[in-house]
């Protein structure tokens, strides 16, 4: 079983940036494929940026490609989301999800681990 801890979400102003980070209980999650997904007030969930097991390979929604970043953090044990540049309509609880799959799914339904999610909320 894999549990995973979002933190690093709050607060911020329009053109803010914040980092988020997901941290797993195994010490093989570079072994997983990671996600982020977010879920606006009053919205479905959707896929942010993902990014490949024992890879580098990313993918992004078209509406943050540019401003944030998925990365895994050494030595292995977390993936990060570095968001820059952030609006308002960026405001939305973010979930870290893993699966073991070699390529990253572009929906919530193909990844078997989620944590409970930070919320993120951008404010003038």
């Amino acid at each position: 079983q894999v549990q995973l801890v979002e933190s690093g979400g709050g607060v911020v102003r329009p053109g803010d940036s914040l980092r988020l980070s997901c941290a797993a209980s195994i010490p093989t999650f570079v072994r997983y494929s990671v996600a982020w997904f977010r879920q606006p007030p009053g919205k479905e969930r959707e896929l942010v940026a993902a990014i490949r097991m024992a890879g580098r390979k990313t993918v992004y929604a078209g509406s943050v490609k540019g401003r944030f970043t998925i990365s895994r953090d050494n030595p292995g044990d977390a993936v990060s989301l570095q968001m820059n540049s952030l609006k308002p309509d960026d405001t939305a609880i973010y979930y870290c999800a893993a699966d073991e799959r070699y390529n990253p799914a572009d929906s919530s339904a193909g990844y078997t681990y989620w944590g409970r999610g930070t919320q993120v909320t951008v404010s003038a």
